[in-house]
Parts: structure tokens; sequence; C-alpha cells
């Protein structure tokens, strides 16, 4: 949760990328009026062999969906299918909506394109085809590149597979136990980008996803750092006394809001991260903390308790009188904001349970997400279907991930140890 434990110090220090144990997902419950889909093996031509079985990386991409039921090759009603031998006729008599067939291309000097085909069998026509180069170690990300067109196909709604996620990671007896950690949304090339000594907070995707900022205290100080993904260099932004946290993105990648207690209280802050110019937002004797942008870039939602417990309010970002939007429980904390800015994930209090939960900003109505009795820490995925979050399971801190209508549930658990404070990228391409 991006909250006041912002205020924990912090010891960190950079380490080269490595790579780390991968992310199980589990689907623990999707929608009973999923799509029937069949998705052949990938036919291989001109290579031994595939270093990549992009056909199983895409069944497994849209049954974690929960919107697909991706059928059993056992059961395919034709038992070898490539793009010149499909039958539609075949497949519609088995009641399966989609059929999707590709080719795996070798074309020698580490160079492959991926083809597939994407058949509505109801209407007996392609849906959509496409052709997608890619070296070999780019195979598994153009096979989430074919899921996402797949998915767009039929949802009518942008694919977030080829998309990553960070988060942060704890090992119990380990000198550097945190890390910092960035992996594909299906939990696979997960490598570290930080290690720490102390808890790593609060980490935000910028919108073009080249950089993540995040809290640290290094010399005894807390500090706002924004580091490069790929390079692992970065730079303090700032290091004021007192709380520098919850750092999150403007839509342009200009700014980072923040908080800040330089003044006392913890308030809301603007930063302009060229310039590094201070723009106060919020100034009143409560406690503002938490602050997300809203996609026009002009207004802040933030976590405040001015009305005696945390509640979710607006403001402009240059500052003004806030407006509560909140009512429903007795406590409401760490928003995230969908794409479209039309609702709000959040984690909604109440009965001494914290659960995610959705606030419909057209009509006021709270949405309760989950059963969960301490999550944390919301995130939307880019196309604003899912929401990443933290949360335990028998005693150990995991992540989960629910459907923004609250149908689709998934666990996703790190082979050792705990994971927390995920933060969903933005679209990759």
């Amino acid at each position: 949760m991006r909250s006041l434990k912002a205020v924990l110090l912090m010891l960190v220090f950079l380490l080269p990328l490595s790579v780390q144990a991968a992310l199980e997902i589990r689907i623990t419950q999707g929608v009973s009026d999923a799509i029937p889909i069949a998705i052949a093996p990938f036919v291989v031509e001109g290579a031994a062999a595939a270093p990549q079985r992009v056909g199983d990386i895409v069944m497994a991409d849209l049954g974690r969906s929960g919107r697909f039921s991706p059928l059993s090759r056992d059961k395919f009603a034709q038992p070898d299918p490539r793009p010149e031998n499909v039958d539609l006729f075949a497949w519609r008599n088995h009641a399966i909506d989609y059929l999707v067939v590709g080719k795996l291309i070798d074309n020698g000097g580490d160079s492959f394109n991926v083809q597939f085909q994407l058949f509505d069998t109801g209407a007996g026509r392609q849906l959509a085809g496409y052709n997608i180069p890619a070296s070999s170690a780019d195979l598994r990300r153009a096979a989430h590149q074919v899921s996402d067109l797949v998915y767009e196909a039929i949802i009518g709604e942008r694919g977030a597979f080829n998309t990553q996620v960070v988060y942060v990671t704890s090992k119990k007896g380990v000198r550097n136990a945190y890390a910092l950690q960035v992996a594909d949304s299906d939990g696979y090339n997960p490598r570290t980008i930080l290690r720490s000594k102390s808890p790593i907070m609060s980490p935000d995707w910028s919108p073009d996803a080249r950089n993540i900022a995040y809290v640290s205290f290094e010399n005894n100080r807390s500090a706002i750092y924004v580091q490069d993904v790929t390079t692992g260099k970065r730079h303090r932004v700032t290091s004021k006394p007192g709380i520098n946290g919850a750092p999150d993105w403007s839509p342009d990648g200009t700014k980072l809001a923040l908080t800040l207690s330089e003044s006392g209280t913890p308030q809301i802050y603007v930063l302009n991260i060229a310039t590094r110019k201070l723009t106060r937002v919020t100034n009143d004797r409560a406690i503002n903390t938490e602050p997300v942008w809203m996609p026009d870039g002009e207004t802040i939602v933030y976590t405040s308790n001015r009305t005696g417990k945390p509640q979710l309010y607006r403001i402009p970002a240059s500052g003004g009188r806030p407006q509560r939007l909140t009512f429903e429980g007795e406590y409401n904390s760490a928003p995230a904001v969908s794409p479209d800015g039309k609702k709000i994930a959040m984690i909604n209090g109440d009965g001494g349970r914290f659960r995610v939960a959705i606030l419909h900003l057209d009509t006021g109505e709270t949405q309760i997400l989950t059963k969960g009795r301490l999550d944390e820490s919301p995130s939307f995925a880019p196309n604003g279907s899912m929401i990443i979050y933290a949360t335990t399971e028998g005693g150990r801190e995991v992540l989960a991930a629910v459907s923004d209508d609250g149908r689709v549930h998934q666990t996703i658990v790190l082979e050792e140890g705990q994971v927390r404070e995920p933060d969903w990228s933005p679209f990759l391409n």
C-alpha cells in the first residue's frame, strides 16, 4: 500500500542485473461464459527445434485472462490443424468459436517470422492474420503480441499480455533481503534492477516504460530516485528533510506527484523533473499522501485524513479546494486511476478487512472486488481490464490480480520469499 509506510528508512545500493525465479500465476476464478477457443501448435519451418513454443505461450496467455476457455489439444476437431488444411465446419460442429493457427519460420541468422491466422468458425471466415518479425530472444514477446492481437480482435479492446510488472521481493535471513524486480506480465523473464538491506517502496513506471521512480533511504535520508530500467542508471530527484514518498508520474512523463513532509505534516507536491521546481498542491493540517494523476494531467487524486479517517480526494494539480470522492467504508486509500479515467481502484477498509474496490466516478458507487483481509497496492493493467495488487495467502505475502468487474481472480506466487508493491507497466509497443 503506497501510504505513510514510506516513512520507513531505507539503505539501498545497486547491483548488476540478475535473473530470479519466475512468478507462478494461478487462475483461481474465471468467468462462466468464457469463450471457447483452440490454439494449434505453431508449425516450425526451417529449424530443427524452435527456441520457444509460441502456440503454448498464446494458449497460456488467453487462458490466464479468464475470458477464454482454450481447448485441450487432445480434443481437437482436427488432429493436426495447419494454416493450409483448416476445416472450419469441423470446428464449428465441436462448438469452438475461434481457432488460431500459425507458423514459426526460421529465416536464418537469428531471424524469425511469426505468422498466425485467427478464424471465426461460426462466421466461416478469417478474422485476423499477421506476420511478426522477431529474433530468437524476442520470440516470447512476439507470442505475447499474437495474444494481444487475438484478444483485441475478439474482445474489442487492446490486450495487455506484452507488458511488464515491477514488484518488490524479500527473503528472511538474507543480507540483501529486498529486491526491486521487473518481469513479463506472465511472470517470465524476471530480473533484479535494485537490491537493498532495507525495504524498497512505491515503484512507479514512467509513461514510456523506460524508467521507474521509487523511494529509498541513503545517507540516512529518505529520497526519491528515478532509474533507467535497461541500463540501471539512476538519479536522485528529491531528498528533503522528513518524508519523501509515493512518487507518481504525470501522463506526459515530465513531472512527479509526491509526498513531502518538510513543512510538518505530509503534503502533496508536484515536481518538475527537468527544472526540479516544486509546486505545493495541498496546504492544510491533515496527513495527505498517495497522489496519483488523472489522465487529463490536470487533476490529482490522493488519500487524506482531513475528515478523521483516510478517504480519497480530488484536487487540481496546481492547487485549490479538494473534493471528497469516497463515502462508503470507514477507510479508503491507495488510489489507482483506470486508463480511461472513469474508475479508481483503491483499498476499502471496513470491519477490520481491507479489500480491493472500485469507485465508479460517474455514479459514486463503490464495488468491492476481492475477499481478502489485508489487500494493498492496487495497479491497473494498461487496458484497464485487470488490477494487480498485494495480499497474503497462507501467511505469505503474494500478488494477486482481479478483473475490473470482479469476475476473474488470479494468485501470483514467488517460488521463494515474499512479494509485494506491484505496479503494472504501460503498453510496450
